[in-house]
């Protein structure tokens, strides 16, 4: 589906979870590094500027962690198989991985945040929530903090942000990927049911192309089809998807920015571009998501005990199936055993499948711990955005 672009709000040149009821208009920033690893990549070697560039092996069961936008241009695209990159893109350069780099330029970015606010929630390294009611530079307002930010970053770093500012995390999210990359958007209050109506319903984080597939043969294209389903209609299309598609086709968002928020799992998944029913196939797409989550574990310093298997079939039902060991999963190997014989004691499947994920879980050691320091609720401000 062709992405559509939405109204214009003030701008410049899966599924909510930890849900709480947020006490009145918050400001809140998204900030989402353009393409990091490739990008550190071709900052540190001048010879790969402007050309396209893929962070990951080039092997049979490789796996692309990132991609230039000049590789994009071709759709190479992180979580792709390797193999598939380099048939979509024959001058494709693959780059092993880095993260010890990756993760101290990721330290430095954190540190600029933390000038301006306590309040930031990491998702991963190359992206967080910031909550800016309160700042701590007594600047007033979002929009110049978000400048502010992405000017910082560019000197210190010599990489580009984007970045989005609204008054909730889920309007801030959508924001920050409208104007990519090096771009500002800006959704101000009373502008978010607009902006959402307008955009495809492929852009909200959870509905991937599948997703999107049923809803277009439900007659849902956009944000503005969705807010016309009510809630039992689609609670018997998306089951508990249902709550989430609803409040984000009202531009609703709770969740608050949580500085304090302990890491409680270390994961991946995958919408397949074709439903898959077969064992072969499945076994075969197991691999590089195996291969993919463990690179993730690794560069996070995660120790966890638990693996789970997650499945969704053409329904939307989910499935999934977890293995609990006495001490946390050793090394790559024994993570893959648990996998394969958890997609093992499934099959065969009665329906194919749209998507397949695998989590490390009850975390212990450095990640488990916070990921930042705690810090005090923040309080109201007045806005301008």
């Amino acid at each position: 589906m062709t992405p559509m672009s939405a109204p214009p709000p003030s701008t410049s040149s899966a599924t909510p979870d930890d849900e709480e009821t947020a006490s009145g208009l918050r400001k809140v920033i998204h900030i989402d590094m353009d393409a990091f690893f490739a990008s550190v990549e071709q900052r540190d070697n001048p010879a790969l500027r402007g050309r396209p560039v893929a962070v990951g092996g080039s092997s049979a069961r490789g796996v692309v962690a990132a991609a230039s936008y000049e590789a994009r241009v071709f759709g190479v695209r992180s979580a792709m198989p390797s193999v598939r990159a380099a048939r979509l893109c024959p001058e494709l350069i693959f780059c092993p991985p880095r993260f010890e780099v990756y993760k101290a330029v990721s330290q430095q970015i954190r540190a600029i945040f933390l000038h301006f606010t306590p309040h930031v929630e990491p998702l991963s390294l190359d992206e967080a929530y910031l909550d800016v009611t309160d700042d701590l530079r007594g600047i007033g307002s979002a929009t110049r903090i978000a400048e502010l930010i992405r000017a910082r970053i560019k000197a210190d770093t010599g990489l580009t942000a984007s970045a989005g500012v609204s008054y909730n995390k889920f309007l801030a999210k959508l924001a920050s990927d409208q104007n990519k990359p090096d771009g500002l958007c800006v959704i101000r209050p009373g502008e978010g049911a607009a902006f959402v109506a307008a955009l495809p319903v492929s852009r909200f984080h959870g509905v991937g192309p599948r997703g999107a597939e049923k809803m277009a043969a439900l007659g849902i294209a956009t944000g503005a089809d969705l807010v016309q389903r009510d809630l039992a209609f689609l609670r018997v299309h998306f089951g508990s998807q249902a709550d989430y598609l609803y409040r984000a086709a009202r531009g609703i968002d709770l969740r608050r920015v949580r500085a304090n928020r302990p890491r409680k799992s270390v994961g991946g998944e995958r919408t397949f571009e074709r439903d898959i029913g077969s064992g072969p196939a499945l076994r075969e797409m197991l691999e590089r998501i195996i291969t993919l989550v463990w690179e993730r574990i690794e560069r996070s310093g995660a120790k966890g005990r638990t693996v789970t298997l997650k499945l969704k079939d053409t329904d939307f039902r989910t499935i999934t199936r977890a293995r609990s060991f006495p001490a946390a999963v050793p090394d790559e190997a024994a993570f893959a055993a648990a996998a394969r014989a958890l997609l093992g004691g499934v099959l065969p499947l009665q329906q194919p499948v749209r998507l397949m994920g695998l989590t490390l879980s009850a975390l212990e050691g450095e990640g488990g711990a916070p990921l930042a320091p705690a810090a005090a609720e923040p309080g109201q401000a007045s806005l301008p955005f």
